[in-house]
């Protein structure tokens, strides 16, 4: 009898030892506790985004009886978890959202996995200067990351009030600020509102203007070109819009455009439009800086991209949501939610480009946009120029000692 039992509580407590080690495996490998449901973790820019992937999810969910938890950052607290998480050899998330000009950043510490290596292979139908952004060489090199959510800058006017005063859109950057002028001295309403604060606001504002006269960033061996005759033009441009004008932050940029208090500014879809309606009317930005030069690309593309992580605790099953999440059918539902496209073939959808008038305006500008310089000092970078600019704007300093400071800055940081 003792012998019996000695051997059932043996058996008893290998069977406990067997089945906590198995349900401890499972949960370091990704899976959940008690269905063995497997678990996807995205770290994603907070807001729409995360509303629209919520929204179409559930089908994903149940073909591959796994839960997708979505986590919603603000975009500093987004890069800097995903930069500190990138260190784990197990990491906490299986796929990453990143905002475009972090991709080179990304790709040289290595946080995304390569997606050839999980079968995720190039497709034509994504907008070719949304899907450059995510090859590491830029353009030519190995697919790291998917264009998930599309954005351009565009050209935002108020209808109205350049009507009333009897003038067309302008097509050129001479013709904006003359346009500016008119309306300024004719009413006194602003003719043109800038976005100068210091960093980001101001380069991405600034940078359409440079590149309509000709401006390069950098020469191919990474030498600052700011300081040139581009430079000098569209700065002096620049200046001459703001004389005309405002400097406001964002809200306030679509406030006075909407209301009429202001004729024209540069921004992104998102600022103006909320699902269907536009709250200004809106072109893509001008491609010339007079009617006589030469047209070129001027407007600033800004994507979020995704990507599986190199530390991943299911690569291949984030690999097969990433396929997923940015399929055209996919994308079409995500658009009910706030989503915008990547695809050619989503904007070019006839129901939806007869609801979402923006759509045909969208992909041009997308097709004929410019990536900012593909450098991990970028935010570096922006932050030197962007100071030399407010300077210039603010009349501490000349345009021309301004882009003497930039060009210097710029290639000490490069150096």
């Amino acid at each position: 009898m003792r012998k019996k039992m000695s051997y059932m509580l043996s058996m008893l407590l290998t069977t406990a030892v067997l089945f906590t080690g198995c349900q401890s495996q499972g949960q370091a490998s990704g899976q959940g506790s008690s269905q063995g449901t497997d678990k996807l973790v995205i770290a994603a820019r907070g807001g729409s985004h995360v509303d629209a992937m919520n929204a179409v999810k559930e089908s994903f969910e149940k073909e591959h009886n796994v839960k997708v938890d979505i986590i919603g950052l603000e975009a500093a607290d987004l890069k800097q978890k995903i930069s500190l998480d990138a260190k784990n050899s197990n990491g906490a998330y299986d796929l990453i959202m990143a905002d475009d000009p972090w991709m080179p950043q990304f790709s040289e510490a290595g946080i995304f996995a390569k997606l050839s290596d999980l079968g995720v292979q190039e497709d034509s139908d994504f907008e070719e200067s949304s899907l450059a952004l995510g090859k590491s060489p830029y353009a030519t090199g190995d697919l790291y990351a998917l264009p998930f959510s599309g954005n351009v800058q565009l050209f935002f006017y108020n209808k109205e009030l350049l009507e009333r005063h009897n003038h067309e859109v302008p097509t050129n950057w001479t013709d904006v600020l003359e346009t500016a002028k008119a309306i300024k001295a004719e009413d006194g309403s602003a003719g043109y509102v800038i976005r100068g604060q210091q960093g980001n606001p101001i380069v991405s504002d600034f940078l359409p203007l440079f590149w309509a006269y000709g401006g390069q960033i950098f020469d191919d061996n990474w030498k600052a070109q700011i300081n040139s005759e581009a430079g000098r033009k569209a700065l002096d441009t620049y200046v001459g819009l703001l004389a005309v004008g405002e400097n406001y932050e964002n809200t306030d940029i679509v406030g006075s455009v909407s209301e009429g208090r202001a004729a024209m500014a540069l921004g992104w879809p998102s600022w103006f439009i909320k699902g269907e309606t536009a709250s200004a009317d809106y072109t893509a930005i001008p491609s010339k800086a007079s009617s006589d030069a030469e047209s070129v690309s001027t407007g600033m593309i800004g994507n979020w991209m995704m990507g599986v992580t190199a530390n991943s605790h299911s690569p291949e099953l984030a690999a097969e949501f990433l396929t997923f999440i940015t399929s055209s059918d996919t994308q079409k539902q995500m658009v009910e939610h706030g989503g915008v496209p990547t695809r050619k073939s989503v904007y070019q959808d006839a129901e939806l480009a007869a609801k979402y008038k923006h759509f045909p305006v969208m992909l041009e500008a997308l097709q004929n946009s410019v990536a900012r310089p593909r450098t991990a000092k970028w935010s570096q970078v922006e932050e030197a120029l962007g100071a030399e600019l407010s300077a210039a704007i603010a009349g501490t300093k000349t345009v021309e000692q301004a882009l003497t400071d930039a060009n210097k800055a710029m290639d000490d940081i490069m150096q």
